[in-house]
């Protein structure tokens, strides 16, 4: 391609200059809580991340933790816990001093009785359950663990750091802004490292080789662009530096790069976006009517993905558990786009949702609701059979044609 002379005006420049002098230091502490406890769809999340498992796979395991007694009731969607369970919660952790990985954690928390404020903690919170509450460690049934196979356990303790996490403090970091002077131009560094690990030490899992930055799954409060935690010895470094030092430099070149596209879904990040799916509602009544549903609740969601999987529209690669479309899959939504393309928008949903809290509150009666949605269907079919548009997605049908076709023998 074309060169550009300012780079490369710029790239001799630098090039004849090997020390720059530190014009400015900032340094800030950043604190980062534990993550919330789990509901059912992050922990499918976690465990499509961690294990390469499909979210029904996820919940047969942890359904059968829950049937030995090991974890609370699986199929919630809430990530607090009730006042109520938190004033018996010692039993829990106390029970939890019988699993040798995690024992130090749960003997610290009983002697420092950190658990007892947890109730004013965001941890806890009535007004955001609905039936169930978090999924919770029971601190019982610990001999059902020796019966079980690899995956359980490993569940199981990704389960049980979560909770003992919540009674350890923030980990600290200390973020670090340099700003160099090299040859007139001005440079800018930023990293961070950790000083206080806090409840990270509690979420050292046994499966994992190195402690990962996504502070045990909490993507919520993890961003893709955040700077990675540096060494030991680079933090050490960095710690001294101070207004006027010479900074020597090694190699220095201009890198050029693009914009990456958005990740493809996995099977965990799938059931996240399955659950969040309100958020894509520009209206702020329509969505406000929808949050905390999304599509389908954490009972259906994993049995709605298998589904769309074993129809053929969905392809899940087993391995990385990566979610793309099939040809049949694109076909079905060029046919709906075409024809009722309401169905795609979540906004329907909502406004379904919406209607449905008018017959809770009296507005309107269950006969009035009923009406209206069977006036949409007859509408909507009536549109669909009038259209007679297969000839205009004929040209969508020949392009997947031979795909299908059946081989000879």
């Amino acid at each position: 391609g074309t060169k550009d002379p300012q780079k490369e005006k710029m790239e001799d420049r630098i090039a004849c200059e090997k020390e720059g002098t530190i014009t400015k230091v900032e340094r800030k502490k950043e604190k980062k809580n534990p993550p919330l406890l789990y509901n059912l769809a992050e922990l499918q999340n976690d465990c499509s991340r961690f294990f390469k498992i499909s979210p029904d796979e996820t919940l047969a395991v942890v359904q059968e933790l829950y049937e030995k007694k090991l974890v609370t009731y699986p199929r919630t969607d809430a990530r607090v816990l009730s006042t109520a369970v938190a004033k018996e919660i010692r039993k829990n952790i106390s029970g939890l001093t019988g699993i040798p990985g995690v024992r130090p954690f749960a003997e610290e928390i009983l002697e420092k009785e950190s658990y007892k404020n947890i109730a004013k903690t965001r941890y806890v919170n009535d007004k955001q359950i609905t039936d169930h509450y978090a999924i919770i460690p029971t601190g019982q049934g610990l001999g059902a663990l020796k019966g079980m196979n690899s995956r359980g356990v490993h569940v199981y303790e990704t389960i049980v750091r979560r909770f003992l996490a919540i009674f350890y403090p923030p980990a600290v970091y200390e973020k670090i802004n340099l700003t160099v002077c090299l040859t007139g131009e001005y440079l800018f560094a930023s990293e961070k490292y950790l000083k206080e690990p806090g409840y990270l030490d509690a979420m050292e899992y046994s499966f994992r080789k190195k402690r990962q930055q996504d502070n045990g799954g909490a993507q919520e409060e993890t961003s893709q662009e955040e700077e990675q935690e540096i060494g030991t010895d680079t933090a050490d470094i960095l710690a001294k530096c101070k207004k006027g030092d010479p900074v020597l430099f090694g190699h220095l070149a201009i890198r050029e790069g693009e914009t990456s596209p958005p990740k493809r879904y996995n099977s965990g990040s799938m059931i996240l976006a399955m659950e969040n799916a309100g958020q894509l509602i520009e209206d702020e009544e329509l969505r406000s009517q929808i949050k905390g549903s999304g599509i389908g609740t954490s009972a259906t969601r994993a049995e709605i993905l298998k589904k769309l999987v074993n129809n053929k529209y969905l392809a899940l690669n087993k391995k990385t558990q990566v979610i793309t479309p099939t040809l049949r899959g694109e076909m079905i939504y060029d046919i709906v786009d075409q024809s009722i393309k309401s169905l795609l928008n979540p906004e329907l949903t909502a406004s379904w949702e919406k209607g449905l809290t008018y017959v809770a509150e009296g507005t309107i009666t269950s006969d009035e609701y009923m009406q209206k949605l069977e006036d949409f269907i007859r509408r909507r079919t009536d549109r669909v059979l009038s259209l007679r548009n297969q000839y205009a997605l004929a040209d969508r049908y020949r392009a997947v044609e031979p795909y299908y076709r059946k081989k000879k023998k």
